[in-house]
């Protein structure tokens, strides 16, 4: 028997029959575990000292004391090697012991090979299955850590500084920023760091579903309670309990569900779809959205008191294109990331590739700068990524001359400055297209109406009487 790093398994024989434990470890030598034998407590102890055990058997009744002094010895301190107790005086009372002391199992005198055999199976498969559940563990822990968002910004840095103090409680938080900031992200963070962290991370996306079925995602349906409820579902609610639910996209919740949304902050109850049972939960919320809901409340599209009740903790995320300082390092990890996963050996990014990532505004922000580094990744031929890996809008914005003549003195723009004059002349376009309305001036651009009236400010357009 062998352990995936293709090494025999080890297993610790312990008994005070001398001539039964060379008997039983012949055996199992035999069939490919590597064993030792120990005939007291006082050697099973030395033994896990000098050398690292698979898992343990262990005789109840030994010379310097019984089974349950070594299996005590173990949980405290190898906590990871499962022990099998064996007896020939094992009753029902015995066996409950050995459970409740932490034994995998308790096996009876004489042993019977095949029981031996599939019990030790039964054994190191648990094992397998807990250490692989500590490797997901572990990577979640690497993959939402602080440590994976890269962030040199000062206002980065001084989100990490609240979801630190933040993170162990039950307050509610609101993530805003625009979309591809990490909102998710930053709400995995906030899970991985609580207490909560072993129990359920539940992520709902609330523009993606129409009312009545984002109500029976939420909070379940009962048998027959509409057309094609064909049995009870369980909501996303009830499998966060204990846990962290994450409703993205907050700001598109119909006034119907921002009701029911309320109750259960207020309450931690709701009832399932159809249903009279009154469900109660220990759920820790976290939502985000890319609008400005004190506009959205000041326009009636939100209730006042939810955004009161929500608005407990806000972390606002900077867009991208606003912390440029950050851009090389994220892209350096990602890149790292990608050529990880596909077995690529590159050296980086060239100096023109950075510039050219500097120079571009953004739209899609941190997920857009991952999804560029990932397909140039994929597509890079050299070994470092090059301009020319890079897609055709930004690779030629960075080969575009930013030098303009001041009252006959030649001068080259800032970043702001050269990002900022064709944004102005695409929103104007498109105001002149709608005749200056900002509602379908805003869904054709594919941003919300508040974004659009900043971007106006900004950029000396909200004055502009008409748009001929």
């Amino acid at each position: 028997m062998k352990r995936k790093d293709n090494r025999p398994k080890r297993l610790l024989l312990v008994d005070d029959d001398r001539s039964l434990l060379e008997s039983m470890g012949s055996w199992l030598g035999s069939i490919g575990y590597d064993v030792t034998l120990a005939d007291s407590v006082a050697a099973a102890k030395r033994t896990c000292e000098q050398r690292n055990i698979d898992l343990a058997m262990v005789d109840l009744r030994l010379g310097d004391g019984d089974g349950f002094d070594v299996l005590s010895h173990f949980k405290k301190h190898y906590p990871q090697i499962p022990v099998v107790l064996v007896s020939g005086y094992a009753t029902a009372d015995t066996g409950v012991e050995a459970m409740r002391a932490g034994a995998f199992d308790l096996l009876t005198k004489p042993l019977i090979d095949q029981e031996l055999e599939l019990t030790l199976r039964r054994a190191f498969a648990q094992r397998e299955v807990i250490e692989e559940n500590n490797n997901l563990r572990a990577q979640l822990d690497q993959r939402y850590s602080l440590h994976s968002i890269i962030a040199n910004d000062h206002r980065m840095v001084r989100t990490f500084e609240i979801i630190e103090s933040i993170a162990d409680t039950r307050a509610t938080v609101l993530i805003t920023g625009e979309s591809g900031t990490g909102k998710s992200m930053i709400a995995r963070a906030i899970h991985q760091r609580s207490q909560r962290r072993d129990k359920p991370f539940v992520e709902v996306a609330c523009g993606a579903l129409p009312e009545n079925l984002l109500e029976s995602e939420l909070f379940g349906h009962v048998e027959g309670s509409f057309t094609g409820a064909s049995g009870r579902k369980i909501g996303k609610f009830q499998q966060a309990d204990n846990g962290t639910m994450f409703l993205d996209e907050i700001a598109t919740a119909s006034p119907g569900m921002q009701v029911k949304l309320l109750r259960v902050l207020q309450e931690l109850q709701f009832e399932p779809v159809g249903g009279t049972e009154t469900i109660t939960v220990d759920t820790r919320l976290i939502l985000a959205t890319n609008e400005d809901l004190e506009v959205a409340v000041s326009e009636g599209r939100f209730r006042q008191d939810l955004f009161y009740r929500i608005n407990v903790i806000n972390l606002e995320l900077p867009s991208l294109r606003e912390r440029p300082s950050d851009i090389p390092a994220m892209a350096d990890f990602f890149l790292k990331n990608v050529a990880s996963e596909a077995s690529r050996d590159l050296e980086g990014l060239s100096d023109s590739a950075i510039d050219a990532l500097g120079s571009y505004h953004w739209p899609g922000n941190v997920r857009e700068l991952q999804n560029v580094i990932e397909r140039a990744v994929l597509l890079c031929k050299g070994p470092q990524i090059g301009l020319n890996d890079l897609p055709s809008h930004i690779a030629n914005g960075s080969r575009k001359s930013t030098t303009i003549s001041d009252q006959g003195v030649s001068r080259r723009r800032s970043l702001k400055e050269a990002l900022e004059e064709p944004e102005r002349e695409i929103i104007a376009q498109v105001l002149r297209e709608f005749q200056g309305n900002r509602n379908e001036t805003a869904d054709a651009l594919g941003i919300n109406r508040t974004t659009l009236y900043k971007k106006m400010r900004k950029l000396g357009l909200e004055d502009k009487p008409t748009f001929e």
